[in-house]
């Protein structure tokens, strides 16, 4: 998965590609229970391009999206958000499948 640098870079993805964003930071210990799933899920939806967002440095960008827990994501398609889950519970890899099935179709 590859890291956001810049906030150019954020806008350049969403508004040009199928692209699902993970927020999440090196503190957070339900971000690292879904660490290990997640190659799994990058691989299913082939189609979408997974970019991390650390919280902590790209807070501006969270707060626009109103991203308030993580771990969280974002998706966009064609330009236009596509799904959100989030929140600041702990996901599971089955309600992270299901979130993106609501919109990879």
């Amino acid at each position: 998965m590859q890291q956001l640098e810049t906030r150019d870079q954020f806008n350049q993805l969403k508004n040009n590609e199928n692209v699902i964003f993970v927020f999440s930071a090196g503190w957070c210990p339900d971000c690292r229970v879904i660490e290990p799933v997640l190659p799994e899920i990058e691989e299913k939806y082939a189609d979408f391009t997974f970019v991390e967002v650390n919280r902590d440095d790209f807070i501006e960008v969270c707060q626009e999206h109103d991203i308030y827990g993580i771990p969280s994501f974002l998706a966009f398609m064609n330009g236009e958000e596509a799904g959100r889950f989030v929140s600041k519970d702990r996901k599971t890899k089955e309600e992270i499948i299901q979130f993106i099935d609501g919109f990879a179709k």
